[in-house]
């Protein structure tokens, strides 16, 4: 029998080390939430290694969050671009969560930049949009959910033939879709409310000088189960994507 081809977890930050020695990093969050699927994980870290495998090595892409900025074109970041649109031209199954999120839309031709209205941070409500209806792995999610977020950039512009999926109050673009299996995600499908109350718990000040209370926000955090329905669901399309093209 054929050894499945694997996700591939694209690495591009690491949360804080007080908080991984807790809870374990990025990729762990989403390995855990992929696991419904019946896929092999892989995990490249881009800062690090380079270009990451050919498309033809693997069944999906999930890229995490980071606390770098995608408008400061980092080399590594950079280097990316031209591999994330061979692999979306090529039809693998993308993923793309806050920072990941961004640097699809940049890698697409979108704009990235600083959210006017600051920061974006807590259990937010996100609502689907009309063009979601159909779409494999938004689309079943009720028309209003609850999610984690935490950014201070946002996509500005999306990619040109982008369909919108969802927003919130604060920020428009919570969601897209380009093509037939390429998606970013603002919100974090892979963040537990524990892990975002440790962001919070580092963040008081920081927040504080925006106008925010770091306290009163992580009073209202909420555990986010159909945010989190994402990963699994992105695991089954991905094995389906990888069965069809079998």
């Amino acid at each position: 029998m054929t050894r499945p081809l694997p996700i591939l977890i694209l690495k591009t930050g690491s949360t804080h080390a007080p908080i991984r020695e807790r809870l374990g990093d990025f990729e762990h969050w989403v390995a855990d939430g992929l696991m419904a699927g019946e896929l092999p994980v892989v995990l490249h870290d881009a800062r690090q290694h380079g270009e990451p495998p050919s498309h033809g090595q693997i069944a999906g892409v999930v890229i995490t969050g980071s606390h770098s900025m995608v408008s400061e074109r980092e080399p590594w970041s950079e280097a990316l671009v031209p591999w994330l649109r061979a692999t979306v031209q090529a039809g693998v199954p993308v993923l793309g969560i806050c920072y990941g999120h961004q640097l699809l839309a940049h890698a697409l031709g979108g704009e990235v930049g600083h959210h006017p209205d600051g920061v974006e941070i807590g259990t937010v409500m996100v609502e689907r949009q009309a063009s979601s209806a159909d779409d494999p792995l938004l689309g079943e999610l009720p028309e209003r959910f609850d999610a984690q977020a935490v950014h201070w950039q946002s996509v500005r512009r999306l990619p040109e033939g982008a369909v919108p999926l969802a927003r919130s109050a604060h920020e428009a673009h919570h969601a897209f879709r380009v093509g037939s299996c390429a998606w970013g995600v603002q919100f974090h499908p892979e963040f537990s409310d524990e892990a975002l109350r440790a962001y919070l718990d580092g963040l008081g000040p920081t927040l504080a000088g925006e106008g925010h209370d770091a306290a009163q926000i992580s009073a209202g955090l909420k555990k986010t189960p159909e945010a989190a329905s994402v990963l699994p669901r992105f695991a089954r399309l991905a094995q389906h994507f990888a069965s069809r093209a079998a």
